[in-house]
C-alpha cells in the first residue's frame, strides 16, 4: 500500500485530521469554481465540520501537497471515487490524473463515482481516464437535487 509519494514539487500522501480545514478550503473552492449554477445543500461551517468528522476519518483520504499547501484531495471508499477536487489554480496541471491514476491503483480493479451533468469538465476528465458513463438520473436522490451522472471504470475496460 502506497503511504507517500513525491511527483515533481507535489507530494501525494494520506490525509491527517491536521489536514481537513485545507481539505474543506480545496473543496469549497472547487465545487464554487466547477458548479457554479449548483446550489448546495450544506453551507460552509456544514462542509467543514464533514471534512473534519466525517471524510477525512472515515475515508481513505489522499492531499496533494506544493510548497506546504493543500492543493487537491483525493476520498476512496470501498470501490468508489467519494471525492476528487483539484484548487482551481492548480487544475490542468496533471494533479487530478495522478491522483485518479492512484485510485485505479488502489482500486482492485473497479471504481465508480458520481458527478453532476452540468459538471462538464469532469465528465471529459474521467472518461479520458477510462471511465464510462452508466448512469443518468434527475437528482431526486441527492441532497442538492441536481442531475447527475454515474461513472464506472474497470481495468479491463478498453478506455
Amino acid at each position: 500500500m502506497l503511504t507517500a509519494q513525491v511527483l515533481d514539487d507535489t507530494e501525494i500522501r494520506r490525509a491527517a485530521a491536521s489536514d481537513a480545514a485545507a481539505v474543506a478550503d480545496v473543496w469549497l473552492a472547487s465545487f464554487a469554481d466547477a458548479l457554479p449554477t449548483v446550489t448546495r445543500a450544506h453551507d460552509d461551517a456544514d462542509v467543514r465540520g464533514w471534512v473534519r468528522d466525517v471524510l477525512v476519518p472515515t475515508t481513505r483520504c489522499w492531499v496533494a501537497v506544493m510548497g506546504g499547501e493543500v492543493v487537491a484531495v483525493l476520498a476512496l471508499g470501498p470501490g468508489w471515487i467519494e471525492q476528487l477536487y483539484v484548487e482551481p489554480s492548480h487544475q490542468g496541471a496533471g494533479i487530478g490524473s495522478r491522483l485518479v491514476e492512484l485510485a485505479q491503483r488502489e482500486s482492485g480493479g473497479a471504481l465508480q463515482l458520481w458527478t453532476f451533468q452540468v459538471n462538464v469538465r469532469a465528465r471529459a476528465f474521467y472518461r479520458h481516464h477510462g471511465f464510462r458513463e452508466v448512469e443518468l438520473t434527475d437528482g431526486r436522490v441527492n441532497e442538492e437535487r441536481e442531475p447527475d451522472v454515474r461513472l464506472e471504470w474497470t481495468v479491463a475496460d478498453p478506455g
